[in-house]
């Protein structure tokens, strides 16, 4: 069983691959660091901002580390030293739950360095990469945090960046190990969707459509992730030119949360 502890900082938006607002239904490979936008046609939305955890704040009280997140710490490092690694691991934390990713970055960065084995600061470390756009720093640093815990409920996230690179092989490997590992529903699907984008990326449309397809798309009661789905789904209709499927997506996407991400607007645009 994955080790699920070793989180300091954990929101659902950290699980939402985060892309620019509009993405070509296929790109050529990129070996640079940021991705550069370069279409009208986003295959998936845009992530839903953190959730503001309650204590968070700057004039908050700092919370305890979780135990086990402590004693890895204290393993690293001596006591001394480990109490101060905690503080700094907390301000980082802070300075991610504000979107301050920057600051969170440079925070992490010698934390990774005197503490490689830790798995908190070396997830911690990719989201905040990711969420930047430093890919490759992404990737090195959630697959570690990933191997120390045994886990792939960072794998959306780690095959986004990857996609980023163009690393088409990596997305179908980590979306197989994601499909056998048993995590949630929530996590499978953003999985499905960075797959199918990654697959419209080199021009595979009927594959992207029929992987989303085969994901919760028929549900009476939708919960953000299966928006999402939604959303990825009907650009994906909307770059093959199936406009009908697309407009009718759309329009149950408006009707269930008219303020999702541009949805209304690009239903209007479809005629």
């Amino acid at each position: 069983m994955a080790r699920r502890g070793g989180r300091v900082v954990r929101t659902p938006a950290d699980r939402k691959p985060r892309r620019p607002e509009a993405r070509p239904a296929s790109r050529p490979r990129r070996d640079t660091d940021r991705w550069v936008d370069e279409g009208p046609v986003p295959t998936s939305p845009p992530p839903t901002r953190a959730r503001k955890r309650p204590g968070r704040g700057r004039s908050a009280r700092r919370p305890s580390l979780p135990a086990d997140v402590a004693a890895d710490l204290a393993r690293a490092a001596s006591p001394g030293r480990a109490a101060k690694l905690g503080v700094q691991l907390q301000e980082a934390a802070g300075a991610y739950d504000a979107e301050r990713y920057d600051e969170a970055r440079r925070l992490l960065q010698p934390l990774a360095a005197a503490a490689p084995n830790v798995a908190a600061v070396r997830e911690l470390l990719g989201l905040a990469a990711y969420r930047m756009g430093r890919w490759r720093q992404a990737v090195t640093e959630l697959e570690a945090a990933e191997e120390l815990t045994d886990s792939v409920e960072q794998h959306p996230v780690l095959a986004d960046a990857h996609r980023a690179l163009g690393h088409a092989d990596a997305v179908e490997r980590l979306w197989d190990e994601l499909r056998r590992g048993g995590v949630g529903v929530e996590v499978l699907t953003e999985g499905r969707i960075v797959t199918a984008g990654a697959r419209a990326d080199r021009g595979d449309l009927r594959s992207a459509i029929a992987l989303l397809e085969a994901g919760p798309v028929e549900v009476r009661r939708p919960r953000e992730h299966h928006l999402r789905l939604w959303y990825a789904l009907a650009a994906l209709y909307e770059g093959a030119g199936d406009l009908p499927r697309a407009r009718a997506l759309l329009r149950r996407l408006v009707a269930e949360e008219p303020g999702f991400a541009d949805a209304a607007t690009r239903l209007a645009g479809l005629g």
